[in-house]
C-alpha cells in the first residue's frame, strides 16, 4: 500500500476508517492478555485479518446484511454494536445478547443487519441466498455478504450456495478468508487449486482474488461486487488472501506453522500497513496515532471491566424451556359446515392453495414443484396461479434449500419447502437440527419455516423411498413434528404449520395420499398442535398411534369388536412435538392397558418415549405392561411381500394386542 494510493480514496473518511480498523486490534490485544491470565477460556483470534471484516463493513450500506464468522470482530465494531453488551456476550455474563445460551459470535442482531454463525462451517452461506431471494421478492436492492474460511470452502453448503446464487442471480457476496490453514491443515493440503476464486468460473459467476491485508483493496472489491449485485448481475466470489498468525483458537497455539511463514505475514500486518501509509501521507503523525490508540484501549478496558463485574448468566428450567419456541398464535378455528370429499393429497394441495391465496409472504421451494407440479403432483398448477417468484424449483440441494428457507424467514417470509422424499431429508439434516431448530433459543428470532416431507412405506419403494424417520427430529428441541393421518387433518394441520412462527416438519404419508378419502371443510380452518383425537372409543385397551398406524389400528379394533367383543380405544396423536400426554394418560386411566403402534423401526422409535411417560405417570393404573409394536430394525425391503409380511408393524399388531388383552 503506497501513500500515493490513498489519493484514489478521497470519498473515504480515512481517519474514521483507521479508527474502525484499530478498535478490533485493541480488543484482540486485550483478549490475548486475558487468556494468558486465565480470565477467559477460549478466543478465536482474527489478529492480522481485521482489514477484511472492517473493509467489508465499510464498503456496504447500513441496510446490507453481513453474515460473519468468529474471526470477524471488526464487522460488529464497525457496525457500532455497543461494546459493553458485546463484552458481556464474549464473557458469558448477564447483559449479553444470547442470555448465556451461546458463545461469542453465534447470534444475530437483525437491527444491525448482522446474522451470526453456527459452528458448522459454511452453513450460513445458503442462508445468505435466502436473504438475497428476499431482496428480489421485495424489489429492494440490499445485498447479503457472507463469510467463510478456506477450509469451509470444501463443504457441500459452499457449493450448493454458490450454485443457487448464480442460478437465481442473487445479490450475494461470498467472502472467503483464505488465511492459510483450516485448524492445523495447510490450505494446499486440503485443495488442489492455487486460487479459491477460480471456483466462480464453474458456477458462471464473477470471482476475484483480493489482498485481504489491504483494507482499501478490500473496500474497493466489495464495493464493486455489491454494485454488480444491485444492478442485477448476480453474486461474486471474493477470495481474501490473508494469514492466521495466531492459533485456530488461542489455546491451540501455532507450533504447526513454520516460524518464517508467520514472520513473512507479520510484515504485511494490515494495521501496520495502513498506519504507515497514513503517516506518510500526513493524515496522522506518530503522536496522534498513540493518542488514538490510548483512547480506544481505554474504551476497551472500560467495557471489559464492566463485563467482568456483571454476574454470570443465570436462568431457570422454566425460562430455558420457554425459550425453545416462539409463542404460537391461537390457531383453532371452527371448520365450516360445508364440506366436500377429498383425498389426502387433494386436502394437502387445497391447504397450500388457500394459504398462498390469502398471504403473499408465503413462498414455496422444492425440487420439481413448479411446472412439473412435484413428484406427487401436490403443487400442480401452482406456478401458473402464483408465478415462478413464489413457486421456485430449486436445484437438488436439500441443505442449501433449507438454509435458503431460513434466510427468507429472517426477512419475514413464510417459506414452505418440499423435500421430495422424506428419505432425502438427511441431506439437509445439519441445517434443520443445528441451524433453524436452535435459532429462537439462542438469540430470540422466530423462524417460520414449514418443511413438507412425503414419507412412509407400503408402496414397494425400497430402502430409500419408504422410511419413517420422524423420531430423529422429536429428539431435537426447537422443531415441531406433525404427522396427519386423514384428509381433514392434512388440511387443518398444514394451515396451522404455515401460520406457526416456529420450524415445523410436516410429514405426509405417500400411501395415504391417494388411498384415503373423507369429507373435508371447504373453507380454510386450523387444527391446533398437541391435541390428539380419539378415532374410536373403547374400554378394554388403548392403542396410541399416528400416520398410517391409525388405519391399521382402526382395522384391528373393528376386528376385535366383531370377533371377540373387545372394545379398543384408538388415539391418533396427529403431532409428536408437542404430543398430547393428557389425553393418552386419561385413556390409560380408563382402559388400564396400552399398546403403542408406529410404522418406524422399533429401536429408538417415538413409541419408547410414550411408553416411558406412561410408566412414569400412570404405572399404578396399568393392569399389564405397556406394549410397543413397530417395524423390524432393518432397512425397508424392496419386495412388497417382505415389507408387508416380515418388516412391517401391521402383521405384528394382532398377536401383540391379544397378548396384552390376555395378560
Amino acid at each position: 500500500m503506497s501513500s500515493s494510493s490513498l489519493d484514489f480514496y478521497l470519498d473515504i473518511d480515512l481517519k474514521g476508517l483507521y479508527r474502525d480498523l484499530l478498535l478490533p486490534r485493541c480488543i484482540e490485544e486485550k483478549m490475548l492478555r486475558l487468556i494468558r491470565h486465565g480470565k477467559i477460556s477460549k478466543w478465536f483470534s482474527g489478529y492480522g485479518q481485521e482489514a477484511i471484516a472492517v473493509g467489508t463493513a465499510w464498503a456496504l450500506r447500513g441496510d446490507d446484511y453481513i453474515l460473519p464468522t468468529h474471526r470477524n470482530l471488526g464487522v460488529w465494531t464497525t457496525r457500532k454494536v455497543p461494546l459493553e453488551p458485546l463484552m458481556c456476550q464474549l464473557f458469558g455474563k448477564e447483559g449479553g445478547f444470547t442470555k448465556g445460551r451461546d458463545r461469542t459470535f453465534h447470534f444475530g442482531l437483525p437491527d444491525y443487519r448482522i446474522i451470526g454463525m453456527i459452528s458448522h462451517m459454511a452453513a450460513m452461506l445458503p442462508v445468505a441466498c435466502g436473504i438475497g431471494q428476499a431482496a428480489q421478492l421485495e424489489e429492494e436492492d440490499y445485498v447479503a455478504a457472507v463469510f467463510c474460511g478456506d477450509g469451509a470452502s470444501r463443504e457441500g453448503d459452499f457449493h450448493e450456495a454458490l450454485n443457487l446464487a448464480a442460478t437465481w442471480s442473487l445479490p450475494v457476496l461470498f467472502i472467503v478468508e483464505n488465511n492459510g490453514y483450516g485448524l492445523s491443515t495447510p490450505t494446499h493440503k486440503a485443495m488442489n487449486v492455487d486460487r479459491i476464486a477460480k471456483a466462480a468460473i464453474g458456477y458462471g459467476m464473477a470471482g476475484e482474488t483480493v489482498d485481504g491485508n489491504n483494507v482499501l483493496a478490500v473496500i474497493e472489491s466489495v464495493r464493486r461486487a455489491a454494485e454488480r449485485a444491485r444492478d442485477g448481475l448476480g453474486p461474486t466470489l471474493l477470495e481474501m488472501k490473508t494469514f492466521r498468525v495466531r492459533g485456530h483458537e488461542e489455546a491451540s497455539g501455532t507450533a504447526y506453522v513454520p516460524d518464517e511463514l508467520i514472520e513473512s505475514w507479520e510484515e504485511k500486518d494490515p494495521v501496520e500497513r495502513f498506519t504507515t501509509a497514513l503517516v506518510r501521507q500526513g493524515i496522522f503523525n506518530a503522536g496522534q496515532i498513540e493518542e488514538l490508540s490510548d483512547e480506544l484501549m481505554d474504551k476497551v478496558e472500560a467495557a471489559v471491566a464492566y463485563a467482568i463485574e456483571q454476574p454470570e448468566a443465570q436462568s431457570t428450567v422454566e425460562e430455558e424451556v420457554a425459550g425453545v419456541f416462539a409463542p404460537s398464535p391461537v390457531m383453532e378455528s371452527e371448520p365450516s359446515d360445508e364440506t366436500k370429499e377429498l383425498r389426502y393429497v387433494d386436502a394437502t394441495r387445497e391447504a397450500l392453495w388457500q394459504a398462498m391465496e390469502c398471504d403473499e409472504s408465503i413462498v414455496m421451494l422444492g425440487q420439481d414443484i413448479g411446472h412439473y407440479g412435484g413428484v406427487f403432483k401436490v403443487t400442480e398448477g401452482f406456478v401458473e396461479a402464483f408465478g415462478e417468484e413464489r413457486v421456485r424449483d430449486t436445484p437438488i440441494i436439500e441443505s442449501g434449500a433449507v438454509g435458503a428457507a431460513m434466510g427468507l424467514a429472517l426477512r419475514g417470509f413464510k417459506p414452505v419447502l418440499e423435500i421430495q422424499y422424506a428419505d432425502f431429508i438427511s441431506c439437509g439434516f445439519n441445517q434443520i437440527v443445528n441451524n433453524i431448530a436452535t435459532t429462537h433459543y439462542r438469540w430470540g428470532t422466530a423462524l417460520n419455516v414449514t418443511i413438507r416431507a412425503p414419507y412412509g412405506g407400503n408402496i414397494g419403494a425400497g430402502p430409500f423411498h419408504s422410511q419413517a424417520r420422524e423420531a430423529w427430529f422429536c429428539h431435537v428441541p426447537g422443531l415441531k413434528v406433525v404427522l396427519p393421518s386423514s384428509p381433514e387433518d392434512a388440511k387443518g394441520l398444514l394451515l396451522s404449520a404455515i401460520d406457526d412462527p416456529n420450524p415445523v416438519l410436516f410429514f405426509e404419508h405417500k400411501y395415504l395420499y391417494r388411498s384415503t378419502r373423507a369429507q373435508v371443510p371447504v373453507e380454510a380452518f386450523r387444527i391446533p398442535f398437541g391435541e390428539a383425537i380419539v378415532r374410536r372409543r373403547g374400554e378394554d385397551a388403548t392403542i396410541v398411534t399416528w400416520g398410517i398406524g391409525v388405519e391399521w389400528a382402526l382395522e384391528e379394533a373393528a376386528h376385535q369388536a366383531e370377533e371377540r367383543g373387545v372394545s379398543i380405544e384408538v388415539i391418533d396423536l396427529r403431532t409428536l412435538v408437542p404430543w398430547d400426554r393428557e389425553r393418552v394418560l386419561a385413556s390409560v386411566q380408563k382402559t388400564h392397558r396400552v399398546l403403542v403402534l408406529h410404522e418406524a423401526s422399533r429401536t429408538g422409535g417415538f413409541g419408547g418415549e410414550i411408553v416411558s411417560q406412561i410408566a412414569e405417570e400412570a404405572f399404578t393404573a396399568l393392569d399389564a405392561p405397556p406394549v410397543r409394536v413397530a417395524a423390524e430394525d432393518t432397512p425397508v425391503p424392496f419386495s412388497p411381500s417382505i415389507e408387508k409380511e416380515v418388516f412391517s408393524a401391521q402383521p405384528k399388531l394382532r398377536v401383540a394386542l391379544e397378548r396384552l388383552l390376555g395378560f
